[in-house]
């Protein structure tokens, strides 16, 4: 594995992975907060605020509902296929592991060795 986090063949896939990633997430926080909103709902006395909070409750169920079905549609979630989950979920652990060997902070964080030349190196320093 190439210890580099700044070599770009380390960005491979990153852009779809981040995005199934923030996607997860979102899922999460929504059901996060459809449950603390509906022990809220059982909390509260206030008739008004009752109906606030149930308000919010279908606008949080229906959000949870948007992204789960996106994720499904992008294949980055299978609820109903559990061998389809297991692989995502492989994939997953097998990326934080190689993330996590990585030297994240190196002391050295030049990259002027990897390139043979300066961008304006072809124009010469009195065009540039």
């Amino acid at each position: 594995m190439n210890q580099d986090y700044l070599d770009p063949s380390n960005a491979r896939h990153m852009p779809e992975l981040a995005d199934m990633t923030f996607a997860m997430d979102l899922m999460m926080r929504a059901k996060e907060g459809v449950r603390n909103m509906a022990i809220a709902l059982t909390e509260t006395a206030s008739t008004e605020l009752r109906s606030v909070l149930r308000k919010q409750l279908r606008q949080g169920i229906a959000m949870h509902q948007e992204v789960t079905e996106l994720m499904m549609r992008k294949k980055w979630f299978h609820p109903h296929e559990l061998q389809e989950q297991y692989k995502l979920d492989q994939l997953a652990a097998k990326n934080t592991l190689m993330i996590s060997e990585m030297d994240l902070f190196p002391g050295d964080t030049s990259r002027k060795g990897m390139f043979d030349r300066e961008p304006d190196a072809k124009l010469g320093r009195s065009e540039a």
